[in-house]
Parts: C-alpha cells; sequence; structure tokens
C-alpha cells in the first residue's frame, strides 16, 4: 500500500526523470519554506534554487533515469535506497574546470530521506556516493597530493 508520503516522493521522482524533466513540478512539491539538502557537497537549496540540481543532473545525463530499490515509510518520513543512473552527455562544472561528455555511464549508489508536511516537502536530503560518481567520471584521487599536504601540514 503506497501512503501519501511515499506518493509525494515518488512523483518528485517521476518529476526528475529526464524523459519527463518537470522542474517546476519538482520545485512546487516543496513547502513554502522546504529545503533540498545536498549533504555530500555540503549545499542546501530553497526557494527557486530547490531544482537547480534537477536542472544539473539532466543536462549531465539527460537520459537520467532513478533506479528505486527499497522505499522505507516511517509516517511523513520517507527513507529510499535507490542507484541514480545515466550517460554522461554534457558538460560537468568542477571546481578545477569543466569536464566535457564522455558518454560514460553513471550508476551512482545513493541514499534519500524525505521529511514530508501537509502533503508537501519539508525537507529532502540527498546522499549521494559521490566517490563512485567520481570514479564513473575519469575523477581519481589524488593521494600523493594530499600526502604531501599534510607532510607540509606537519612541518
Amino acid at each position: 500500500m503506497i501512503t501519501d508520503a511515499e506518493a509525494v516522493v515518488r512523483a518528485a521522482y517521476h518529476a526528475a526523470e529526464g524523459s519527463v524533466l518537470d522542474v517546476q513540478g519538482f520545485v512546487d512539491m516543496f513547502a513554502e519554506d522546504g529545503v533540498f539538502n545536498n549533504i555530500v557537497a555540503r549545499e542546501s537549496y530553497r526557494g527557486e534554487h530547490l531544482g537547480d540540481l534537477v536542472v544539473s543532473m539532466g543536462q549531465l545525463a539527460p537520459d537520467v533515469h532513478r533506479e528505486l530499490h527499497r522505499f522505507h515509510v516511517m509516517g511523513n518520513i520517507v527513507a529510499v535506497e535507490l542507484t541514480i543512473e545515466g550517460t554522461v552527455a554534457g558538460p560537468f562544472q568542477t571546481p578545477a574546470g569543466v569536464l566535457y561528455p564522455t558518454g560514460a555511464e553513471l550508476s551512482i549508489p545513493t541514499a534519500d530521506f524525505w521529511y514530508i508536511e501537509d502533503g508537501k516537502i519539508k525537507e529532502f536530503n540527498c546522499y549521494v556516493g559521490v566517490s563512485v560518481m567520481l570514479a564513473q567520471l575519469g575523477v581519481q584521487p589524488d593521494f600523493a597530493g594530499a600526502v604531501a599536504a599534510a607532510a607540509d601540514a606537519v612541518s
């Protein structure tokens, strides 16, 4: 049985699908004071910016799809285990510059926590497997640089 809270969450995922990409529809599902927290990046979006990541993901992978594995509904709290999938067909802005499209396939493990009040999204906390995503984009960790920086900090 799908609860009202789960139905809201499923509708939000649907609006963010590459085949739909209804950014305004996604934003309209949030309460007036609702917030979308990208936990790993330590970024929060409110108001007119609630759809920013939906747009960015749609640009990076126009065929973006969220494979929803498990829903855990606890009253008005919905926890979802999912995989964000798509093909890298657009640019990805990084602190060092733009990564251009590679055609790489993305399959990013993710956990989302949604807090629903009065049929609206009050808070959405997204935990993306960023290390997996970066590896799939061809970005590898720089352990040598980290070791050198740590050594400099100690001396």
